[in-house]
């Protein structure tokens, strides 16, 4: 659904404090993108947040975390129930992130790139004091170029040699992968970010991959040619953005590995879960700051996580 909702409302879905719901899920790669951005803009009082747990079936992503198994907002159990609203015959997957409506409880926009855009731009007015320019006019040419490559060959890089059907596919995707992951570790061996002098949208949508990388993607989607703990600019750049406030302060490493290994049984039939890694790397010094840049710009970090947000130590 590519609807969007905007400053001037050229949809029918005007922007308005209150009246949409961002329902996520903290295991899913492309929903951690929408909770990152929503945090390092403010907009927590805004545009509420809904969470669904990290295992579901076929159906639908369900919302067994909060009592009942209820959101509390919607009062639904599935998030099926919200595109259903939209559209009773709705035919492709249900995905997440999402925005709902709450005043019709129906799906406006599940367009998952399309989304963290308009909250930079269509929610500006009620971004916060100090909120960070995520798309620089100076640099958007060279962030939407960068965002095309991660996209093609990291976003979906790894999920491309997970799901691979044959050896023959399974070796081009490998190959197309780690190509991409060199150029990137090139890249950052000279620049803080990705992209200019301080965090873009660029950071935002390579952290949420980097930070499943060694979890999840190493192994169990057979992305095994280096973890990224041993690709020094990568790594040092992973935990630079996780211990900046907005980044790592969203993720939780227990959701993602029960997500890709409870649901993908066609990958994983037995659903166990591994204990590993260890993840006391992500809190050490990372040296960046050599690099120089400046994370926020001319803004400033975001406050502290609201409690009913925090994600468990």
């Amino acid at each position: 659904m590519s609807t969007r909702i905007t400053a001037d409302g050229r949809d029918g879905f005007p922007v308005e404090p209150g009246r949409y719901r961002l329902i996520a899920a903290r295991a899913c790669p492309w929903a951690n993108r929408s909770i990152i951005v929503r945090r390092l803009l403010g907009l927590e009082d805004v545009l509420s947040l809904g969470l669904a747990g990290p295992v579901h079936d076929a159906r639908s992503w369900t919302f067994d975390l909060d009592p009942g198994g209820r959101d509390p907002v919607l009062g639904i159990e599935r998030l099926q129930e919200a595109y259903f609203k939209r559209d009773p015959e709705y035919p492709r997957g249900i995905t997440v992130p999402a925005i709902v409506d709450t005043t019709t409880g129906a799906v406006v926009t599940n367009d998952f790139a399309q989304i963290t855009l308009d909250l930079s731009t269509e929610w500006r007015e009620y971004h916060r004091p100090g909120a960070p320019d995520l798309l620089p006019a100076a640099h958007r040419d060279e962030v939407d170029e960068v965002n095309q490559r991660v996209f093609t060959e990291v976003n979906n890089g790894v999920y491309r040699c997970g799901f691979a059907g044959s050896q023959e596919a399974y070796d081009e995707a490998y190959d197309r992968l780690w190509v991409a992951l060199d150029w990137l570790e090139e890249r950052l061996g000279s620049r803080r970010y990705l992209v200019g002098d301080t965090i873009t949208e660029a950071d935002v949508r390579l952290f949420t991959t980097l930070v499943r990388f060694d979890a999840v993607y190493h192994g169990h989607f057979k992305c095994n040619r280096n973890k990224l703990v041993e690709m020094p600019n990568l790594w040092g750049y992973a935990r630079d953005l996780f211990q900046t406030p907005g980044f790592g302060d969203t993720v939780d490493f227990e959701q993602i590995k029960q997500h890709y290994y409870v649901v993908h049984k066609d990958i994983n039939p037995t659903q166990i879960v591994p204990k590993g890694p260890d993840l006391a790397g992500w809190t050490t010094p990372h040296g960046r700051e050599s690099l120089g840049g400046r994370p926020f710009g001319d803004g400033t970090p975001p406050g502290p996580v609201r409690e009913s947000e925090r994600v468990a130590a």
